[in-house]
């Protein structure tokens, strides 16, 4: 395998046997495989798109499918084969569809053709179209560069969707772009305008994200959180969809079973929308890559929404109480369907399994602050002005990204 997609990979080159993420090389090879093949898809979107037809099945598809190929989402290599086998039957319809239109598309391009059932088979084309398979380092690197950025976005744009927001602008670059890292006759200034332009489809991406997020449950405000512990049962929650945690407060209100957030899910405890609900205890535990401690504590079921997943020790003993959905996936841990247009996700069998287990162990007590979303800013902008002009705030410190466990990003 080669992926250096994230900062953690081996020796700061790119990991080759394993991932230090833990995807092995079949995982890898089969999501760029599955990259592959939408890349075929796109340049079928985008010629359908031209005579005004827009394919939501498509769409849907496509940020599904890159959402579950970023780093620390999905591990299990049969979701993958059943998401290419997919692939085959979409990519027919499209082409079913471009000859209703009377257009023939060339199909010189085996993206656009290729097959196979066989997971050996999968295995061996992965080979012939990773990342290696592009020679020139500088066109390598800003390709994948791009792909990367769209994965990003891929992630904004399947939450807002969860909530009933799209935009097709988003849709159509996405797929735009993902044809454009195929373009052999693409020179490294022209891939250098794509990748700027896509940090500001980015951009549009997290504010579409940001209106579905804040219309549906409310501008986060400042919030104490508790990090202590309830006497009941519990759920722990991970990730980043604000759908999915509305899904579970709702089906596990009056069951006895308390609901914490962990790592990324802390956000949801600054929503308007989710302070109703008196048994959304708190947040429970660390940092994403601390969970395979954390875990071993809470007792309580684990419910992972989107990354970041950390494969369990062999020595685990929570890894029979993690459930997966939406993007993210593991061996052997059970997959919680998407929910169907206008229902909810089927939780029941999360807060059954959470009936049977003991109340979390307390690793900690107190309080910890946040919500200092930006609607929350402005609302405080004079006092903070005043606090600059009087001396009382010297210096501002800008902080991105997640938790991350270098010793280098010790500072955030």
């Amino acid at each position: 395998m080669f992926c250096y997609q994230c900062q953690e990979t081996a020796q700061g080159k790119g990991c080759i046997l394993k991932g230090v993420c833990g995807k092995t090389a079949e995982v890898a090879g089969l999501q760029d495989l599955l990259m592959y093949l939408m890349k075929g898809i796109s340049k079928l979107t985008t010629t359908l798109r031209k005579r005004g037809v827009e394919s939501a099945t498509a769409n849907k598809f496509i940020v599904d499918g890159l959402f579950m190929t970023i780093t620390n989402a999905n591990f299990d290599s049969s979701r993958f084969v059943s998401k290419i086998k997919e692939a085959y039957q979409l990519r027919e319809n499209l082409l079913d569809e471009l000859h209703r239109q009377g257009i023939h598309p060339s199909l010189t391009c085996d993206c656009l053709t290729w097959k196979s059932d066989k997971v050996e088979e999968m295995e061996v084309k992965s080979k012939e179209v990773g990342i290696l398979a592009t020679e020139n380092k500088d066109i390598r690197s800003l390709r994948e560069l791009l792909t990367y950025g769209i994965k990003g976005m891929a992630a904004y744009v399947e939450h807002a969707y969860n909530l009933g927001f799209e935009d097709t602008s988003l849709y159509a670059f996405i797929q735009d772009a993902l044809v454009a890292t195929t373009q052999s006759d693409l020179t490294v200034a022209d891939l250098t305008r794509w990748v700027l332009t896509c940090g500001e489809y980015g951009v549009k991406a997290m504010a579409l994200l940001d209106k579905a997020n804040t219309s549906t449950y409310g501008n986060p405000e400042i919030t104490k959180v508790n990090i202590g512990v309830g006497k009941n049962p519990g759920i722990l929650i991970s990730g980043h969809d604000l759908r999915d945690i509305q899904d579970l407060l709702e089906q596990t209100e009056g069951t006895g079973i308390d609901v914490y957030t962990h790592s990324e899910m802390l956000p949801a405890h600054y929503y308007p929308a989710f302070k109703k609900y008196k048994h959304f205890v708190g947040n429970y535990g660390s940092a994403w890559w601390k969970q395979t401690s954390d875990f071993e504590t809470f007792n309580g079921v684990i419910l992972f929404t989107t990354n970041c997943l950390v494969p369990p020790r062999s020595s685990a003993t929570y890894a029979d109480r993690v459930y997966t959905t939406g993007s993210t996936g593991f061996e052997g841990f059970p997959h919680i369907a998407d929910r169907k247009p206008g229902g909810s996700k089927d939780f029941s069998a999360l807060i059954e399994h959470a009936k049977k287990c003991a109340p979390p162990t307390e690793i900690e007590h107190g309080e910890i602050i946040g919500g200092f979303a930006h609607e929350q800013v402005f609302q405080l902008a004079d006092k903070v002005i005043d606090a600059v002009k009087s001396g009382a705030i010297r210096k501002f410190f800008v902080m991105a990204g997640c938790d991350g466990r270098m010793k280098s990003r010790s500072y955030y």
